[in-house]
Parts: C-alpha cells; sequence; structure tokens
C-alpha cells in the first residue's frame, strides 16, 4: 500500500472532543460562551469489534454530546464508569482535557496507515454505525488523539442534522437528544 506523504493527508479536521467532568456544564459553558450549539446527547456508545490497545475492549461507559461551531463540530465526553481506556487513559479525571480531533476521511485505510508507519500507535479501533473508526495515539507529537471516522451515509445524515440545527440557531432548547 502507498503511504500518504503529510502533505497530501487528510487537514481538514472537522471535530474537536474534550473529556469533561461533567457534561451538562461542560454544554453550558460552551453554549454561553461561544453560540455553539444546540448539543446532541447521544445514548451509549458501543462499537462492534472494539479493540483498546490490541485487545478485545469495548470504549468505557461514557455520555457524550456534539454540538456545531461554524464547520467545526465540539464533541464533549463524560466518562460515567471507573475503569481505565479510551476516555480516562488520555485525560485527568475531573479535569476538562481536549481528547482528540476528528477527521472525515473517504479514504480510511491510506489516512491510517500513515498515521501508523509514522510511528503512532493504534490506540483503538471499531466499527461505530458499520463504519470504521480509530483513535491514533498523536499525543507525543501533537498533545491529542486523532480520530479517523470512515465517511459514510449514516454519519452524513446525523452530522447533517446537527448541522442544519445550528443553522440560524436562536439559543433556545441547548441540550437535544440524539438517541
Amino acid at each position: 500500500m502507498t503511504i500518504i506523504p503529510p502533505s497530501h493527508r487528510n487537514r481538514q479536521y472537522m471535530q474537536l472532543c474534550w473529556v469533561v467532568p461533567d457534561l451538562e456544564k461542560a454544554i453550558d459553558h460552551w453554549v454561553r460562551s461561544t453560540g455553539a450549539g444546540p448539543f446532541f446527547v447521544f445514548g451509549a456508545i458501543q462499537f462492534d469489534d472494539p479493540r483498546y490497545r490490541g485487545t478485545a475492549q469495548q470504549v468505557e461507559p461514557c455520555r457524550a454530546s456534539i454540538g456545531q461551531f461554524g464547520d467545526t463540530q465540539i464533541e464533549l465526553v463524560e466518562p460515567t464508569g471507573d475503569g481505565t481506556g479510551l476516555w480516562s487513559d488520555f485525560s485527568a479525571k475531573g479535569r476538562t482535557t481536549l481528547h482528540h480531533a476528528g477527521l472525515y476521511c473517504t479514504d480510511y485505510k491510506a489516512e491510517r496507515s500513515a498515521y501508523t508507519a509514522d510511528g503512532s500507535e493504534l490506540a483503538f479501533e471499531g466499527l461505530m454505525m458499520g463504519a470504521r473508526t480509530c483513535y491514533i495515539d498523536t499525543t507525543a507529537t501533537l498533545g491529542f488523539l486523532t480520530e479517523l471516522i470512515t465517511a459514510n451515509p449514516v454519519a452524513e445524515q446525523v452530522f447533517g442534522a446537527i448541522r442544519s440545527a445550528s443553522e440560524g440557531w436562536d439559543g433556545r432548547d441547548p441540550i437535544r437528544s440524539m438517541g
């Protein structure tokens, strides 16, 4: 497989994610401070075929939400379990921490290979709603993880609904359910 040189990689971060100690407080802060939103709260996050650092392991329990801030999605994740894993291994408990920046990939395999060929470790990989997603451990070089999301129709629909809700949003009803 041909490795994509850095100058030709996907450079359009479409999402920034913070791990937060309190989801509602974090949403309120983003809404009041920046006007981002509305935020859609998701039910339990589960992956099919999950692998954390090479071992079959589901992401630790959490609550999550996504809101739109201009062209960028803001994702907020509140871990709800006491275990270790994707959210807690990269974030100090009880503190708000930048966790990852997300890239929406039309060539997932090539992007993934480019990062791992550069020496970055695959922290987590699984199927989200049938599409491959992974988190590359780029903390040593970038200070956060890099999430790769395979472009797919389900994500297009969900991300499109979040973006549409933000267009002309008047600040009312800042927390909504996504299921």
